[in-house]
């Protein structure tokens, strides 16, 4: 578990465990509001919190009749931004959307590490074994390309290019699947796919989130949508946090969750909640928010699609953080700030 995680538990997510639970839990809603939730198509370890409120009930303990839309991620965030889903949990192609003028709002935390880990063949020990191989990442510009370049440039001195080389995969089975034929020889992958990856031999050699703290899965909505409906919004939230504390603190259910929407066996869904369990919250620090920003700009500028020079805005201006606090106070969260970790991002 890295430095990050474990100071997780310290802030008031540890002292909420079982509080946001109870509360509400009595009072089953009988008049549901229909809303529709983003997932991607593929299930993702950011967005586990999600997965268990949809199982245990929480959002229709909280009056929602809460339904899953499955879409790539472009696609999710298209949709969100029309109006075709409600809730969104795709925090990077929101922040470009944000910075090109969509009527944005962040909601609710879940993720709150780096969730991806590079799994090599079981013959290779170390970063450096890595060199003048064959990596398979995502595509360029999404996190399963860029935490994988960032992780290994910034700590390992590994780039891209000089020396190792990348093939780009849109899903994570298929970088299984050249693993096991040898077309590659190391994937970054989420955890789940990780699980998986040991199940077929092979090993994690790096977890991204022991060096890149980030949001991940932070789901937000339609500036229209929030203000017609704020008491949605705010049981969306408490529904959500419901299901990190149920995660934080219950392996036995949690698993078969895990299980359900990874398809894999109550062994590799263990693996995956005592890898990621303690590492949601529902708040959305300030820091790691403006780092989302701060990476979609710079990656912005170099197509050309932000003016050279032309700062960030207060990215501060796109949460909806008075409603988010209150919210989470009610059910006896007491938010601290965020630790600080040493690397860079």
């Amino acid at each position: 578990m890295s430095k990050y995680s474990k100071a997780i538990l310290g802030t008031a997510m540890k002292a909420a465990v079982g509080l946001a639970i109870v509360a509400g839990a009595g009072t089953q809603a009988y008049a549901q509001t229909k809303i529709l939730i983003g997932r991607t198509t593929g299930a993702s370890g950011f967005h586990i919190p999600s997965y268990v409120a949809m199982e245990k009930g929480f959002f229709k303990e909280e009056g929602l009749d809460a339904k899953f839309v499955g879409m790539t991620g472009k696609a999710l965030v298209t949709a969100g931004i029309g109006g075709a889903i409600n809730f969104v949990p795709i925090p990077g192609g929101g922040s470009q959307a944000t910075l090109k003028g969509a009527p944005i709002r962040y909601l609710v935390g879940q993720s709150l590490i780096s969730q991806w880990a590079i799994v090599v063949d079981s013959k290779i020990n170390s970063v450096a074994e890595l060199k003048g191989k064959t990596l398979g990442y995502g595509r360029a510009g999404s996190a399963d390309y860029d935490e994988g370049e960032i992780t290994l440039g910034q700590f390992f001195n590994m780039n891209v290019g000089r020396d190792y080389n990348v093939i780009s995969f849109q899903g994570e089975p298929e970088r299984i699947a050249a693993l096991i034929n040898g077309s590659i020889q190391g994937a970054l992958v989420s955890f789940p796919f990780a699980a998986k990856a040991q199940a077929a031999g092979f090993k994690i050699l790096v977890r991204t989130g022991d060096y890149l703290p980030r949001i991940g899965g932070t789901f937000w909505t339609t500036d229209k949508y929030l203000k017609e409906n704020p008491e949605t919004a705010k049981k969306f939230i408490r529904a959500i946090a419901k299901g990190i504390n149920y995660l934080a603190a219950n392996k036995e259910g949690s698993v078969p969750v895990i299980s359900k929407y990874f398809g894999m066996d109550a062994k590799q869904a263990g693996f995956v909640w005592d890898t990621v369990h303690d590492t949601y919250g529902p708040d959305i620090p300030n820091d790691l928010f403006k780092a989302v920003f701060e990476g979609r700009m710079k990656r912005m500028e170099s197509k050309g699609l932000w003016p050279k020079g032309k700062p960030l805005p207060n990215v501060e201006q796109y949460v909806a953080r008075d409603m988010l606090t209150s919210t989470l106070r009610d059910m006896g969260y007491y938010l601290t700030a965020p630790p600080k970790v040493q690397g860079k991002m």
